[in-house]
């Protein structure tokens, strides 16, 4: 009796060692997916690379707190997971950087408009800033990757709806579009002078599935011709008008 409980005593001990050593390995494989990642990498994506059977959350989870307070935490964005340098040591590599392209006012106006009314149109967004729109300020959005074209509003002309992006959330350090500050904040600070209060109910939307009032973009060869029509129209539409003042 002794020595079968020796026997099984001995096996519990040896299957608990061989537990841990394949925690220690998933642990460490997941640390290298993440490290070695050029973008961050959603949860699908992880899993998809990982072995099966593992429990995800937990492995990043444990890896998210042993980073804590370190110089690189494993910071989450919405589904996304990536290193980052941490934010209170940001000063370190302000002398390194070089600024290649700064926002402009009407840029930065702009993006926060497209943020919090989200899905928006060109024509709602230059209501709600009460100015025209130049169109070079939001190709400076598009290529910096934080703004897309989402779909098309449901009303004559079809215009073009935008919205944010993840690399929105990562560059800002978000992790989710309800994280974003309160509007009240952002015209204390100055950002949002041009703008008015929004509706308190305000319910910004970033995710792939479109609005109620909103249609697939469709970008065949014909539509990318009509919008460049449109977009030329517009700019023609807007010179006449003579609106108060136009965007730098």
């Amino acid at each position: 009796m002794a020595e079968a409980a020796q026997v099984w005593e001995g096996t519990n001990v040896q299957s608990l060692s061989m537990e841990t050593e394949d925690h220690r390995r998933h642990l460490r494989m997941l640390e290298a997916l993440l490290f070695a990642a050029r973008e961050p990498l959603s949860t699908k994506q992880i899993a998809e690379r990982m072995p099966e059977g593992i429990e995800l959350d937990a492995l990043l989870s444990e890896l998210q707190t042993a980073y804590a307070g370190r110089g690189v935490v494993l910071r989450r964005t919405d589904d996304s997971w990536a290193f980052r340098t941490a934010d209170d040591l940001a000063f370190i590599f302000k002398r390194d950087v070089v600024e290649e392209r700064r926002l402009s006012r009407a840029a930065v106006e702009t993006l926060a408009v497209i943020a919090y009314h989200q899905p928006v149109t060109r024509a709602e967004i230059e209501e709600i800033r009460g100015v025209s729109l130049s169109r070079g300020t939001l190709d400076v959005l598009l290529a910096a990757g934080w703004v897309r074209l989402r779909g098309r509003r449901r009303t004559p002309g079809r215009p073009v709806t935008f919205g944010t992006t993840p690399s929105f959330l990562d560059h800002f350090g978000l992790e989710s579009i309800g994280d974003l500050p309160g509007l009240a904040d952002l015209k204390a600070a100055g950002l949002l002078e041009a703008i008015v209060e929004a509706d308190a109910e305000l319910q910004p939307r970033d995710d792939e599935e479109l609005a109620e009032d909103e249609d697939p973009l469709d970008l065949d060869f014909a539509d990318l011709e009509a919008d460049a029509d449109l977009a030329a129209e517009d700019e023609e539409t807007s010179q006449d008008a003579e609106p108060p003042h136009r965007d730098a």
